[in-house]
């Protein structure tokens, strides 16, 4: 059950850094920018928000990956789902959540005046 609730966040977080990526790239393109350019500038300035949220998390959960006493039974599981799975999930929201906008988007409308 703990796993269960660690997915389940897991989830949230691995969701919110995929937004806040792909909505500053969706504003970059609006503004003008290129597709590649944007991807690129949005990849960039949003590196070290993602990053942050996923180092701060795991951090955090470092206690509870070592911890020995009772309940650790069932705080270890959340952990170790959480940490693995931010790990995983940071590479492919920088990699390959890029990859996808780039094949997948949709081309800006052009304005009528």
């Amino acid at each position: 059950m703990p796993a269960s609730v660690g997915f389940i966040a897991l989830f949230g977080i691995a969701v919110l850094n995929g937004i806040v990526l792909l909505s500053y790239i969706t504003q970059l393109r609006e503004d003008g920018l290129s597709q590649p350019e944007a991807i690129l500038q949005g990849c960039s300035n949003r590196l070290r928000p993602v990053l942050m949220t996923a180092t701060i998390t795991i951090f955090s959960l470092v206690p509870l990956l070592f911890a020995k006493g009772p309940g650790s039974e069932i705080q270890r599981p959340l952990a170790v789902v959480v940490v693995g799975g931010l790990f995983t999930s940071t590479l492919m929201t920088l990699l390959v959540l890029p990859s996808l906008y780039s094949r997948f988007a949709l081309k800006p409308k052009e304005k009528i005046d």
